[in-house]
């Protein structure tokens, strides 16, 4: 009994002692925190709407329920956003960057102006691999790949900057197989090439399936774009019909370019990262909750009714395909810094 009443008595110590620093050491560190999401395009876009979705449900899986915003800093083809994140945003989990993943082997090719070292940031993950394809107007008179093939019907492409997908890989096709393309670039993002091709200043852009899907829908359903070109080593299960770039290669140094240029972009296209030096328990508090979003059944809907595809990489997967993209084969890469430059 004697012993029963010295132990209460030194519980009873403890806790009058030391109730306010306990309390502060369970205190998550997200409680009442609010994390920026930097999207690198305007909004309306895939970018855009992709982040926005996901800010709506990721702060449920992070302990202290953070809420979560997102800022459009278009510029640059994502470039201003990409340097934005690696040099001035702090490294304290509570900046999140989202731009192409192209920028990365950007990197490696030397492009102006990209101030990171692309695998030194923090990896959250991505959430669909994207499968990219070139959609073009019917007022053009192309509707099949052979036929724009044969007609050397040179079509007007909008771009948003070296480094995206919708520069890269035209340029990429221009110089293996000839595709007769005039690539108009300097927009802000995917939704500005849109209100481009409505006006008519543009015919047509290489963008993902996803996208277009999810913000070019009155185009695809009224028939006045056509998906001619899938860019992939695979075909889209929704795509069958439609042909795929590596056949229409005639030489092997330009299958090796379409392999290494084109078909490592979808993996990697749509990267959410932090700023190098972010303790690493909170870049493993996101990418856990990360994950947990993507099989949330309310963001999974949400997702759905926005046309969202969604076939998500960890942030551990995300980490070893960027790596991947500098180990490019040395004999390419003078041909490859020619075609990108």
């Amino acid at each position: 009994m004697k012993r029963a009443m010295i132990k209460s008595l030194a519980c009873l110590f403890l806790a009058l002692t030391f109730p306010a620093s306990a309390a502060f050491a369970q205190e998550p560190f997200y409680q009442g925190k609010t994390v920026r999401i930097i999207v690198g395009a305007s909004a309306g876009g895939g970018y855009d709407t992709y982040s926005r979705t996901i800010a709506r449900h990721i702060g449920k899986h992070i302990a202290g329920n953070p809420t979560f915003v997102v800022d459009n800093m278009p510029g640059a083809g994502f470039l201003i956003a990409a340097n934005h994140i690696y040099k001035v945003a702090k490294p304290d989990g509570l900046t999140i960057g989202h731009f192409i993943g192209g920028l990365f082997l950007q990197q490696l090719l030397g492009k102006p102006g990209i101030e990171f070292d692309g695998p030194k940031f923090g990896f959250i993950g991505v959430p669909t691999q994207d499968n990219y394809v070139i959609g073009i107007s019917k007022k053009t008179g192309v509707t099949s790949m052979d036929q724009w093939m044969s007609t050397k019907t040179v079509v007007k492409l909008g771009g948003v900057g070296a480094g995206s997908a919708t520069d890269d890989i035209p340029k990429v096709f221009m110089a293996t197989i000839g595709l007769p393309v005039q690539l108009v670039s300097g927009f802000k993002g995917t939704a500005d090439v849109r209100l481009a091709y409505n006006s008519g200043e543009v015919q047509g852009v290489c963008n993902a399936w996803e996208s277009f899907r999810a913000t070019w829908p009155n185009e695809l359903k009224s028939g006045d774009l056509t998906i001619v070109l899938q860019t992939t080593a695979k075909p889209h299960p929704e795509l069958p019909n439609v042909p795929l770039s590596i056949n229409y290669a005639k030489t092997d140094e330009a299958r090796k370019l379409i392999q290494a240029l084109v078909h490592s972009v979808g993996p990697a296209a749509r990267p959410y990262v932090l700023p190098p030096g972010t303790p690493k328990d909170r870049v493993q508090i996101l990418r856990r909750a990360f994950m947990d979003t993507m099989k949330d059944p309310d963001f999974i809907a949400d997702a759905t009714k926005a046309k969202l595809d969604l076939n998500p990489l960890d942030g551990a997967e995300l980490e070893k395909n960027v790596r991947e993209v500098f180990n490019l084969d040395a004999a390419l890469l003078p041909r490859a810094k020619e075609i990108l430059k």
